[in-house]
């Protein structure tokens, strides 16, 4: 399906014969949207989700086997030696939930965990796969795209370093307010929208785009680019789901981490995808595009009028 639908070449026309009206940002993301879902079917793109899958679930189950008695215990500790938990964990026997005390660490515990490794499966697919994703769509849809920048791999790993510290500081700050159901629903999913966007679009241009082009594209699709990180954000949420089954889901905390890293992967290489087939389009369209002192780009000259 994905060779049919994509070894068709378009047609190149000349610059200078060109009247250049980009499409609408809207239309260039549903059009990448269906694409990036179609290529997540490739076996490529399947075979590339499961080394993070893989690298993600041993480190978690080591911490999970190695740590988590000790993290619940320092937590308990913790949370005894503090006024504020001691005069909810007393409000907590006075309604008669005392069967939620035994609960509430290991609750806290993965409240703690999730967006840790939630952060760490972005990371991971932003530097394992993303590279190879933009290869593959560029190999297959673009391949007259020529790359006339590599952005160092030091400003790249510091781009989402920076990035991540910042989103993760916003979680941190925000974190009361999601007991409001309102700000529970808009506030983690822009957070995890803007990390999404500012992570996917400047590792999808790292290798291709000048720093010009870069900055051209963001500021032009900036408000494109970002509702598309708020909804990878809103499926983001979606394996948060596998935690819905209550105190089972503290039992089996481990193995429930890794079905949710794997889910957490597919979505993000979703995003990967997507982020990576509507700028590498946006990208050709900008190099399309007549440079401002060109021929094409200057009005027509008024006829010469002949004096006697």
């Amino acid at each position: 399906m994905l060779r049919g639908m994509d070894d068709i070449t378009p047609t190149v026309i000349p610059v200078a014969a060109v009247n250049v009206r980009r499409p609408p940002a809207t239309a260039l993301a549903l059009d990448a949207a269906w694409r990036a879902f179609a290529y997540c079917l490739h076996p490529r793109v399947i075979w590339l989700t499961l080394l993070p899958i893989l690298l993600s679930a041993t480190l978690l189950l080591g911490l999970a086997w190695w740590g988590w008695g000790d993290a619940n215990t320092a937590l308990r500790e913790a949370l005894e030696n503090w006024s504020l938990s001691q005069s909810l964990l007393s409000w907590l026997d006075r309604m008669g939930w005392q069967g939620l005390r035994a609960a509430l660490v290991p609750a806290l515990l993965l409240i703690l965990v999730v967006p840790l490794v939630v952060v760490l499966t972005l990371l991971l697919v932003a530097w394992m796969i993303t590279p190879s994703v933009v290869k593959l769509v560029r190999g297959r849809r673009f391949p007259d795209l020529v790359s006339r920048y590599q952005t160092p791999v030091w400003r790249s790993v510091m781009v989402s370093l920076v990035t991540t510290v910042a989103a993760l500081a916003a979680l941190l700050v925000t974190l009361p307010l999601w007991l409001i159901p309102l700000f529970a629903l808009v506030v983690p999913p822009l957070i995890w929208g803007w990390l999404t966007y500012r992570v996917m679009a400047h590792d999808t241009l790292a290798d291709f785009a000048t720093p010009e082009e870069q900055r051209e594209l963001l500021e032009r699709h900036r408000t494109t680019l970002l509702v598309m990180g708020v909804v990878c954000g809103y499926l983001g949420a979606a394996p948060a789901a596998v935690w819905a089954l209550g105190v089972l889901a503290i039992v089996l905390a481990p193995f429930i981490l890794v079905v949710s890293l794997w889910l957490y992967t597919l979505v993000f290489v979703f995003s990967s995808l997507w982020f990576a087939h509507f700028l590498l389009t946006a990208l050709a369209g900008l190099r399309a595009e007549p440079l401002p002192n060109s021929p094409a780009s200057l009005p027509p000259s008024p006829p010469s009028t002949a004096h006697d």
